[in-house]
């Protein structure tokens, strides 16, 4: 008994006696069966709870920005993979349409040598690339071609395209030539000898002149019983050996009598569009391609 005074008297041991006795109280109430909380296991329970609230709000805080930012950084990576797969696209669907329009070109360059084949005309069409386009002088607008004596191509010889003709070649060189378009005739030109493709043996006319600011030819010296009329197409005759037979000019779209009443005047709008030229053909007489060539050699 004195001993245990003794340690009662020792007050850190004291406090620590009584310390595990009030815990093995506790957890005797805790383990014991009844329905309610005592109010020491309600103030253990609510200062855990307080104490975890206070831990797992700012861990819960930290966590969903680390969350937010890496779901950020794959948005981003996400949003550049969609930017390039666009480009692609955007690149795959002009190359496409570029593509696309050279065949639909290429086509029509093909059926329009093959229906001159048809037609059994002892003329050579050779394609030839626009290189550049000179238009600075509405009155006098010229453009140049890649192709050159080397390729059998002379000054005088016409040029057209798919629709008509666009020109004469106005110059040579070995490998590239110029073509005067046929905009540029006037009154001291070489009028172009003309007829009514289907009417060639009873019609018959010159075309002299353009008028620039209605984009028409001028038809002249067609005689009053011409059976001309509004809507003929209007085709080199091959009178006069300037240009071949049955090159398409344009159509007509008004018929009048001449200044002076004795011959009628015909107002022709062209076949050709004269603007975004890529590919057209020089028209070479039989024989003369291949002369020219071995002369350049």
């Amino acid at each position: 008994m004195l001993t245990l005074f003794k340690l009662l008297g020792n007050k850190r041991l004291f406090i620590l006696m009584l310390g595990l006795i009030l815990f093995i109280a506790l957890m005797g109430f805790s383990l014991g069966s009844r329905g309610k909380l005592t109010w020491a296991e309600k103030f253990v329970h609510d200062t855990s709870s307080f104490v975890q609230q206070l831990f797992y709000r700012p861990t819960a805080a930290v966590s969903a920005f680390f969350e937010n930012v890496s779901n950020l950084s794959e948005t981003y990576e996400e949003n550049e993979r969609l930017k390039v797969a666009n480009a692609h696209y955007i690149r795959d669907k002009a190359e496409y349409n570029r593509v696309k329009a050279d065949n639909e070109r290429y086509k029509k360059l093909l059926e329009f040598t093959e229906h001159q084949k048809a037609q059994n005309r002892p003329y050579e069409y050779r394609i030839a690339q626009v290189t550049g386009l000179n238009v600075a002088d509405p009155f006098n607008q010229s453009l140049n071609i890649n192709l050159g004596s080397k390729n059998g191509v002379q000054k005088g010889m016409p040029v057209i395209a798919v629709e008509g003709v666009v020109g004469i070649i106005s110059h040579v060189s070995e490998f590239s030539s110029s073509v005067q378009l046929l905009t540029n005739i006037d009154e001291k030109s070489r009028a172009i000898a003309v007829t009514v493709q289907g009417k060639e043996n009873k019609s018959f006319g010159m075309i002299e002149s353009y008028d620039h600011s209605n984009n028409t030819f001028l038809m002249t010296r067609i005689e009053e019983n011409d059976p001309l009329e509004e809507g003929d197409v209007i085709v080199s005759s091959g009178l006069g050996g300037k240009f071949p037979a049955g090159l398409i000019i344009g159509k007509v779209i008004k018929r009048q009598v001449g200044d002076i009443g004795l011959t009628h005047t015909a107002t022709i709008e062209p076949a050709a569009t004269y603007q975004d030229w890529r590919e057209l053909f020089v028209v070479i007489p039989p024989n003369t391609g291949n002369s020219s060539q071995e002369n350049g050699q």
